[in-house]
């Protein structure tokens, strides 16, 4: 039996759904990717070609609302796109699916080649088309190369055609429309020209960060079965212009003759390591790269290679969409990225929204690659150290010392999160206070802690890691008040992960007092790190405290915060922070009836002339994070530590009273809601993670997967299989699973890369979980189940029946 490659499709023209599926149609090998745009059609209000690379950004000042605004972005790089294509006639138009007869159009998305098929049918008249077929890949082996193959066939009648390829310096960002404001001429000094017959280059720069980004194309063309298959390649004529560098072809096509055309390009910035110019780099690669079938061929190969490091196995829909969602992570993640100066960009490389920057996503993201691609998760985790200065600086404006890591980082660790935003259903811009949310440094330690606990990589963990663990720690204990009336110590003026609340009603500042979510994952950094420093040997011990300037007693009053910070509560729950109690309750029915769609609560709040800061209503996950970061023994064991008894009938009771009060608002809630019910109430989990998996597929925020996908979201349900549904913890050297099962998905298959094993399979189908550990000279894999310790040699398999 032949199984189907799995495919991601869309049948007919949609004009209303081109940037969505723009979106999910991203090519892209962790270096830069593409947008599925059709290479026609122009950017406009339908449609929006853009191509980013990993890293490359650019910082412009714009007048907003009376004021100055700094803004850095991810920046749209020269569109290397377009091919356009016409009747051989002084008066034909281009051909465009917005402004000619669509016969036929079908876009196939081929998940394990990585490759994007277009195929359109454009009426001529009567009995008359032009079909066109094209196949583009942006290259995964040589993450500078990508390729467009167009087939152009004759039907009815011969047919002389027109077509124009272009290199197009005259981009901008306007992706979001609620950016339109902003300044968005990212590029300047744009130069083109022409390099041997077939072949045209474009030159230019970023206006303040000062990349520059250069760009070689070669077109080719031939029409297989006629005598000379490749006299059409001879009358391809190039003329560079201002902003644009052209080539051009004329066709002949006998009737039911196809022609096919071929452009392909290279990249290269000066960000690239091991060249001197870009351009020079550029014109070297695409002279060295061979045709369309070779290229495809070794891009096939490569997919394949890293299909085989991230096998997952899901059957039915929900598989189906975990695949596409593993394909985004991979092309926005790929092993290219280790080597690269960057984060985790949290809408991809597929679109501007959030301006290309690196928040807390990656908390949701490297749980995923550490147990496949840890070399990825490590580069990850140097982008982080390396912006470890900025974070002690910004620390220092505080007025605290340890490192304080910005909740919107881009190329040097500045805070970029903006000072204004948009609130798109009032037309108002207001005050932004995200960047009080203090608690990505936790986040930022809490991966550090989970890849060292995944990889046994001990001299990350004694090196970059410590450091950084060190600095966040001190932190912590630096912004922790002691309160002589509650005998506790207190953080102040922060925000959570619930961004509905940046202030107190009323107050003439913004930020909250003692979150509960910052808190206490406050104390888990400073027990840990106080732990990893025990465990060092004490030369390096020595070095990194010398080199931190450890004061004398500091490390005790860490000790003493990890056991005092204030976690407050109301009505027998824990609140979401100090002062949750005494909020107004929000008539969610009547919102619910008079507005539908009620994610962006804020949005409709603000527009009424009210605020989200008075209500007990939340956009999304916030005090319940902590069970999606911590297993049910770790959390109740933290809890104790800071004096509380949360048994599993109190967080129960927390769940129920919280989950009320959500607006999901935020991609990342029905992830962390499904997470944390799925050991207790399997059909409200599964409501859940189906709504998260639909997410960007159904675009279920009304518009936003156009502007990017949503990445953190995309990761988290991968690590749902991965990890929440079997409970995986890689913790003391030891692999421990405690699966439940979930209906829905009852059977399911992964491999894993732990402690140096490559390969380790794990299947569950039902009430049998089967371990298979890969030939090696390793020592075994000790697996922790809840009733049993079972130790699987490298070469065996242990097949396990799990108590109902």
């Amino acid at each position: 039996m032949t199984v189907a490659a799995p495919t991601w499709e869309y049948h007919g023209y949609e004009a209303g759904q081109e940037r969505l599926r723009e979106s999910l149609c991203t090519l892209g090998n962790g270096y830069f990717a593409t947008r599925g745009a059709l290479p026609e059609c122009t950017a406009d209000d339908i449609h929006y070609p853009g191509t980013y690379a990993a890293g490359c950004y650019n910082r412009l000042t714009s007048e907003v609302a009376g004021r100055r605004v700094e803004n850095e972005d991810m920046v749209n790089l020269p569109n290397w796109l377009p091919l356009r294509f016409r009747p051989a006639a002084d008066s034909a138009d281009w051909l465009t699916p917005d402004t000619a007869t669509v016969a036929e159009h079908h876009l196939t998305l081929h998940l394990d080649a990585g490759l994007l098929e277009r195929r359109t049918r454009y009426a001529l008249g009567p009995h008359r088309a032009l079909g066109v077929r094209q196949l583009r890949l942006v290259h995964l082996g040589d993450p500078h190369l990508a390729a467009l193959r167009t087939e152009f066939t004759a039907e009815g009648g011969a047919l002389e055609l027109d077509v124009e390829a272009a290199l197009d310096g005259d981009v901008a960002n306007c992706g979001v429309a609620r950016y339109r404001d902003l300044d968005g001429r990212h590029l300047t000094d744009v130069r083109t020209g022409a390099a041997g017959d077939d072949t045209v280059w474009l030159h230019c720069r970023t206006r303040t960060s000062d990349i520059r980004i250069a760009l070689a194309g070669r077109l080719t063309a031939e029409t297989p079965g006629t005598a000379d298959a490749t006299a059409s390649a001879a009358r391809a004529t190039a003329a560079p212009g201002p902003r644009r560098a052209v080539q051009t072809l004329r066709l002949t096509l006998p009737p039911g003759g196809t022609a096919i055309v071929d452009k392909t390009i290279a990249l290269h910035t000066s960000h690239d390591p091991a060249i001197g110019d870009p351009l020079r780099a550029a014109l070297a690669r695409l002279a060295d790269a061979p045709g369309f079938p070779d290229l495809r061929e070794s891009h096939r190969a490569a997919w394949e290679m890293l299909w085989r490091h991230t096998v997952l196995d899901v059957p039915g829909e929900a598989g189906r969409i975990l695949r596409l969602h593993l394909f985004h992570v991979l092309q926005t993640l790929s092993p290219h990225t280790a080597d690269l100066d960057v984060g985790v960009p949290a809408r991809g490389l597929h679109g501007e929204a959030y301006r290309g920057h690196v928040f807390w996503d990656e908390l949701f993201v490297l749980p995923y690659l550490n147990l496949h691609l840890p070399e990825v998760s490590r580069g990850l985790l140097r982008y982080r150290h390396r912006r470890l200065d900025a974070a002690r600086r910004a620390a220092a404006r505080l007025g605290r010392r340890g490192a304080c890591y910005p909740w919107q980082s881009g190329s040097d660790g500045h805070e970029e999160t903006q000072e204004l935003h948009l609130n798109p259903r009032s037309g108002r811009w207001l005050p932004d206070h995200s960047h009080l949310q203090h608690h990505v440094g936790s986040a930022v330690a809490y991966n550090v802690w989970q890849y060292c606990e995944a990889t046994g990589d001990s001299a990350f963990r004694a090196g970059e890691g410590a450091e950084m663990l060190l600095h966040i720690a001190r932190f912590w204990a630096d912004s922790a008040e002691y309160d002589d009336h509650l005998g506790r110590h207190r953080i102040r003026g922060v925000v959570g992960p619930d961004e509905y609340h940046d202030a107190y009603p009323g107050a003439d500042r913004p930020g909250l007092d003692d979150n509960t979510y910052t808190n206490v994952t406050a104390a888990w950094v400073l027990a840990r790190t106080l732990e990893l420093l025990g465990c060092l040997p004490e030369p390096r011990r020595r070095e990194l405290t010398e080199k931190a300037g450890l004061e004398p007693g500091e490390t005790d009053r860490w000790e003493e915060v990890a056991h005092t910070l204030h976690v407050p509560r109301h009505d027998g729950m824990l609140s979401q922070f100090a002062g949750y109690g005494d909020l107004a309750e929000l008539d969610w029915g009547a919102y619910r009836e008079r507005y539908g769609d009620i994610r962006r609560l804020d949005r409709i709040l603000e527009a009424e002339g009210d605020t989200a800061n008075r209500y007990k209503a939340s956009k999304q996950a916030d005090l319940l994070m902590l069970r999606y970061l911590f297993s049910p023994r770790e959390l109740r064991a933290l809890f104790r530590q800071l004096g509380h008894d949360v048994d599993e009938d109190a967080w129960s009771a927390n769940v129920d009273y919280y989950l009320g009060r959500t607006s999901h608002g935020s991609t990342l809630s029905g992830l962390v809601h499904g997470w944390i019910l799925a050991r207790a109430r399997r059909a409200d989990a599964w409501r859940f993670v189906q709504e998260t998996l639909r997410g960007d597929i159904a675009d279920v925020q009304g518009g936003t997967t156009g502007e990017g996908i949503h990445l953190g979201a995309m990761a988290g349900t991968l690590d749902l299989v991965q990890r929440g549904l079997t409970g995986l913890e890689t913790r003391v050297g030891a692999l421990w699973l405690d699966p439940v099962p979930l209906p829905a998905v009852s059977s399911y298959s992964f491999s894993i890369r732990y402690l140096g094993h490559w390969g380790i399979a794990v299947r569950l189908a039902r009430r049998e979980l089967e371990i298979a550990v890969p030939e090696s000279d390793r020592e075994p894999v000790d697996v922790r189940l809840p009733d049993r310790v079972v130790p699987v040699r490298p070469g065996r398999t242990a097949r396990l029946v799990l108590p109902e």
